[in-house]
């Protein structure tokens, strides 16, 4: 068995597998046929007994690659602006970040960190080989540096008085690695904050839901093992919490080794009995949500799924979905006449609807139902929404 990543320990047990899966979910693909044909790996989940840290087993980084063909932001939701906008506002208060530099790793297509900097009249740094130039405008593009790079220890001596890293560490493999490396660049500056975002695990594990795990997530958190992680390479913790209605874990931290402990920080027992439930159900949520699109099928009934990110992707192909429905919604115009990886289908607008009538919707993600029941409502399409 393969050594916990984050704390070196052997005591890593497998609790879900699933059969080859897209090693990509945000990569578009232009034909039909390409996305069927698209690359998979295996998805073996493990946990650690030790610091509660849980990993694909069997995942190959050599399979990836991020270019700037990955689409990845959310930036065209209101709802995800409005969540964005006010953690920008809330980082510049607490940390008094105005007129600073700051650096981000995984910027992606840098919306985050051009907020930040033309909120706070800050300069920034960000690093991401996704990023798009034509994307930023030039007065942004004026004072931030972005390089089209994956951040690695050649990066060491730049100089930020800030560090974030936004659903990021989840793609990465080797996380004690990488985040001893990111403290070894701080060694001279220990005032410097940094900032890190993740994928809330626990959840996951008490919702049963098998559509968050798929394979660029090869490293996930509860509040208790990212603590434990960032402590473990020399970071002091001043702030651990939940965002984005608890689907997003929070580490506010700087170099040093006192501070608190928070109430918070899931023990590994928590996580063991919640992973034992979640083997429990996962199979009977896996055949109820089959048997629903099945009763959609025999009913007559059009249904599209909305969200085309890697939930739909790992929903799709884990259920193994192919002609129970023919669309999937985006509201990203940069997806549209795509496909998804593995499953095939035709990424659309909403506009798309006005002339397809579904009956059902099926929202990947509840927190945009008020955004997407706004959308069909303006559309004039009549359709019946469904929460996964």
């Amino acid at each position: 068995m393969t050594p916990c990543r984050s704390c070196g320990s052997n005591a890593v047990e497998l609790f879900y597998e699933t059969g080859p899966v897209p090693v990509h979910s945000c990569l578009m693909v232009s034909t039909r046929e390409a996305a069927l044909k698209f690359p998979r790996g295996s998805l073996a989940l493990g946990f650690c007994g030790d610091c509660g840290f849980i990993m694909n087993t069997r995942f190959d980084p050599a399979r990836l690659s991020y270019t700037p063909e990955y689409e990845e932001t959310q930036g065209f939701s209101e709802r995800f602006r409005r969540f964005a906008t006010d953690l920008c506002a809330d980082q510049i208060e607490k940390y008094g970040l105005r007129g600073k530099v700051l650096l981000e790793i995984g910027c992606g297509k840098g919306e985050f960190l051009s907020q930040m900097c033309a909120m706070g009249n800050n300069r920034g740094i960000g690093i991401d080989p996704s990023y798009r130039p034509e994307r930023t405008d030039a007065e942004t593009a004026a004072r931030i540096q972005f390089i089209q790079e994956l951040y690695s220890e050649k990066f060491g001596d730049l100089k930020a008085d800030y560090v974030c890293c936004r659903h990021t560490l989840e793609h990465i493999p080797d996380v004690r690695e990488f985040v001893g490396m990111i403290r070894r660049s701080l060694d001279r500056r220990p005032d410097t904050i940094v900032f890190f975002e993740v994928p809330d695990v626990g959840r996951v594990l008490t919702e049963h839901a098998f559509w968050d795990i798929y394979y660029e997530h090869c490293s996930y958190f509860t509040l208790g093992s990212l603590a434990r992680l960032f402590r473990a390479c020399g970071f002091q913790i001043l702030d651990l919490h939940k965002v984005f209605d608890d689907q997003y874990l929070v580490i506010e931290a700087r170099p040093g080794t006192d501070g608190k402990r928070f109430e918070i920080e899931e023990p590994v027992e928590k996580t063991r009995v919640d992973i034992e439930l979640f083997k429990s159900w996962v199979a009977d949520r896996l055949d109820g949500l089959r048997g629903q699109l099945d009763r959609f099928r025999s009913a007559g009934r059009r249904a599209v799924v909305w969200g085309s990110g890697s939930k739909a992707v790992s929903y799709l192909t884990t259920l193994e979905i192919r002609d129970e429905l023919e669309y999937v919604v985006d509201i990203n115009p940069h997806k549209h006449g795509k496909y998804l990886a593995g499953s095939g289908h035709e990424i659309v607008s909403p506009e798309f609807l006005r002339r397809y009538r579904p009956d059902a919707v099926i929202v990947m993600n509840p927190i945009y139902k008020e955004e997407i029941q706004a959308d069909l409502e303006r559309l004039g399409v009549r359709a019946e929404l469904f929460l996964i």
